[in-house]
């Protein structure tokens, strides 16, 4: 049987495995329904700060220059943006920010937003939001438990891309939901958006702004 998941699974992967994830085992990837990304950098950057064009690469390097000065308490601080299709995605290298429900509430202000985030050392996580509000919002891992003011919205994309919708039971099932989350999680944001992450979805020319005054807000 084909591995639905396959497209998937380059965003979990391990530093170790050889395999391409130029993301690591931090970062948070955001999408916004027909906001251009220079209205998106607009909408991080509260002061109207100026915003550069930048490769991933050079993103890359002054995340971790960032990180070095802020010993990595705040994230990357740093956030690339670029267009496919429909919709503008962000990329947080090493960052967290718009998985939290407050800030991508902020940010989805008169849009269709969705936010998926991979965190190795705390929790992953999955937002949904409709014009500044959270609508449906979960750990990918325990997708039972979810919230937000709809939080039954997403219930047959989820189902369709096997995340549990009720609860289970046994070490079997248990494996699987945290081996598999994920995965899922961004195959749930790519039925939404019809955006399908690649490694070289980065590769072309990012506008990046700065989210450190954005997230002290």
């Amino acid at each position: 049987m084909p591995d639905r998941l396959a497209p998937f699974r380059w965003l979990t992967a391990p530093a170790t495995d050889n395999v391409r994830n130029p993301l690591g085992d931090i970062f948070t990837v955001s999408f916004f329904h027909g906001v251009e990304p220079a209205d998106v950098a607009a909408r991080f950057e509260p002061a109207g700060a100026a915003v550069r064009s930048m490769s991933f690469g050079e993103l890359d390097d002054e995340i971790a220059e960032f990180i070095e000065e802020t010993d990595g308490g705040d994230g990357g601080g740093y956030v690339g943006i670029t267009r496919i299709g429909e919709w503008s995605m962000a990329i947080e290298p090493c960052g967290w920010h718009t998985a939290l429900g407050e800030n991508l509430a902020r940010l989805a202000q008169g849009c269709e937003a969705v936010a998926v985030g991979r965190h190795d050392y705390a929790e992953h996580s999955f937002l949904y939001a409709v014009d500044g509000e959270i609508l449906t919002a979960f750990t990918p891992h325990a997708s039972v438990n979810r919230w937000g003011s709809d939080p039954d919205r997403l219930k047959e994309p989820m189902r369709r891309v096997g995340l549990p919708l009720t609860a289970t039971t046994g070490k079997a099932a248990w494996d699987t939901r945290w081996d598999d989350a994920l995965p899922k999680a961004f195959a749930l944001a790519a039925r939404i958006t019809g955006v399908a992450l690649a490694p070289d979805s980065f590769d072309g020319p990012l506008l990046v702004a700065s989210i450190t005054e954005w997230s002290q807000v």
